[in-house]
This record gives structure tokens, sequence and C-alpha cells, in this order.
């Protein structure tokens, strides 16, 4: 009896992650390997929150907690994901992990380490076997693992793509007023 109460458990869980799926859009997971790299990581949940990308940030090991890395990859798509962002340090396996199981894209963030100031993350995770791609940004580049989940997602929805269209106009913008503020600096104006 107690088993065909959890299956039936089991089954209004997958249920309500489905009706939640169809109910949220544009939304990514961030897992890290230690609370240790949430310093790093903030800077990606800050960019994707200007972008209106519902975000979710866990705490799954690869060594510690690997069945629950699995768990999680296995059934990041039921749950509304539509791309992960993995990111860790030392070994730096997790984005790997997360890759080889889920069919979704995966971002790998090499955290920078006290052991070979994030050389050895950034090793594991860009060195990936064929089949298991891991698109890979620099050591502690969470900006640049958000802004290129934006991207790998402006191609399904176009009001993201013009929001990043803006956001590179922006920064054009303020590269030339930095660049003005120089050259008025210079000639001492």
């Amino acid at each position: 009896m107690a088993f065909v109460m959890i299956k039936s458990m089991k089954k209004v869980l997958i249920e309500g992650l489905k009706l939640k799926k169809e109910e949220k859009f544009m939304k990514i997971a961030i897992i890290m390997g230690s609370d240790s790299d949430y310093d790093v990581i903030k800077k990606s949940v800050k960019i994707l929150k200007e972008f209106e990308v519902e975000t979710e940030v866990r705490v799954i090991s690869a060594h510690r907690t690997p069945y629950k890395a699995i768990e999680f990859a296995e059934n990041a798509e039921q749950m509304g994901f539509e791309l992960i962002i993995g990111a860790a340090g030392k070994a730096a396996h997790l984005p790997g992990v997360l890759a080889g199981v889920s069919t979704l894209p995966v971002i790998g963030l090499p955290i920078k380490s006290s052991t070979m100031d994030g050389l050895d993350s950034l090793l594991s995770i860009v060195q990936m076997p064929k089949g298991v791609p891991v698109a890979t940004v620099a050591i502690n580049g969470a900006e640049n693992a958000a802004l290129l989940a934006v991207q790998i997602l402006s191609v399904k929805y176009p009001e993201l793509r013009e929001k990043f269209r803006a956001y590179k106009k922006d920064m054009a913008k303020q590269v030339e007023e930095k660049d003005e503020k120089i050259r008025l600096q210079v000639k001492g104006k």
C-alpha cells in the first residue's frame, strides 16, 4: 500500500512540475559545487535578473552528493529549466556530470581556487569527451556565463534578443564615454 502511495505522490509531483514548466519561461538553473562559490555566482544572478530570466541557485556537489547531481540533471527539463550553468572549483567535475546526464545546454563556470588559481577548474571543465559538450567561460567569468545563457535562450525568445541588443549598445556607449573622459583628461581640460 505504501509503495502505491509513494508512486502516486511521485506522479502528482511530476505532473505539478510539468504544469509549472508550462507556466514559466526563460528559466535557468545555476548549480554550484560549494556555497563558497556564491560570491562569484551572484554576478550571474544579478545579470539574469536584469534580463528578467527566472533563476534558481542550488548547492549540489558532484563528489559529495553525486546522486543528487544526477537526479537534478535527469529532472531539470521536467522542472522547467531550459539551460544549466554549472560552477565548480578544483577538480570541477560538476558541469560535466550535469551535461553527461541532461540534454539541456550546460555552461561551465570554472571557479578560482587556492590551488592553481583556477587553471585546474578550467581544464577540468573544458576538456570534455566527444558527445558531452560543456560551453566554458573564463575563470570566475560569471557575467559571461549569464550573458551566454541569455544569448542561447534568445534563439527561442526574441524579446530577450532585443534586451541583449540594447545591453550591447549601452556597453558601447559606456566605453565611448570613458574614451572621451580620458581624451579630455590627457588634453588637460
